[in-house]
Formats: C-alpha cells, sequence, structure tokens
C-alpha cells in the first residue's frame, strides 16, 4: 500500500479523514481499533525495512559486479546497440520517408533506441 511508513501513515491519515476505515479480512487487520491500527503501521515498518534491505544487496552485488573480471570490470545494464546497426538507422533515415517506428520496426528496436540514435544521445 505504501512504500515507506510515511506513506503508510499518510495514507491512514487520508482514509481516516474521509470517514473511512480499513479492514483486511485475510490478515484481520482493523484500524477502527488502537491495536489494528499498531499492527498496520508495524506491517509498514517492517515492509519498509526489507525494502531497504533488498536494495542494499541489489547494490553492493553491482559494485561488486564492477569490480570483478576485467580491469575495468563488468559491464551493468543492457548492451549498447552494435555500431553497424546504428550506422544502418542512420543511413535509413538519412535516405528518407521512413518513420521512427518503421525503422525501429525493421530493426528489432524500440521506437526510442532508434530517436536516441538519430538524435545523438546513444
Amino acid at each position: 500500500m505504501g512504500r515507506s511508513l510515511q506513506d503508510l501513515v499518510g495514507f491512514l491519515s487520508e482514509i481516516h479523514a474521509s470517514h473511512v476505515e480499513l479492514y483486511l479480512h485475510q490478515q484481520g487487520l482493523d484500524t477502527t481499533t488502537p491495536a489494528g491500527r499498531a499492527m498496520f503501521q508495524m506491517m509498514g515498518v517492517f515492509a519498509e525495512f526489507e525494502r531497504a534491505m533488498i536494495v542494499e544487496r541489489v547494490r553492493s552485488g553491482m559494485a561488486r559486479a564492477r569490480e570483478s573480471g576485467t580491469k575495468s570490470g563488468k559491464a551493468i545494464g543492457r548492451p549498447s546497440t552494435p555500431e553497424g546497426v546504428r550506422a544502418a538507422i542512420k543511413q535509413a533515415h538519412a535516405a528518407g520517408g521512413v518513420s521512427l517506428r518503421r525503422l525501429a520496426k525493421q530493426f528489432g528496436l524500440a521506437h526510442e533506441t532508434v530517436r536516441r540514435i538519430l538524435c545523438g544521445g546513444d
């Protein structure tokens, strides 16, 4: 429901301001009671903690991957479009009459990738 405890508390405040109470049947959680509100907030705290731990593990794994292998490390992210394909896209576009979407379909790329190549962003 929320990405952080602050979001969760804000959400709960908004629905209470609208005179709406939250009852989660499967979890047995009822925000009309103090115990229900406390449990709802504790679940939010643990969800936020879990999310922070996942982010930390991903960042440390990416840093470790960059440092391992060759001197320059491993590449993170999608591979760049091969230079031959980029040149062919530019040549086809220079010939004229071909839309970005048609070029994208022809070369098997997303139209945003083709746009970036033609605008010099990729």
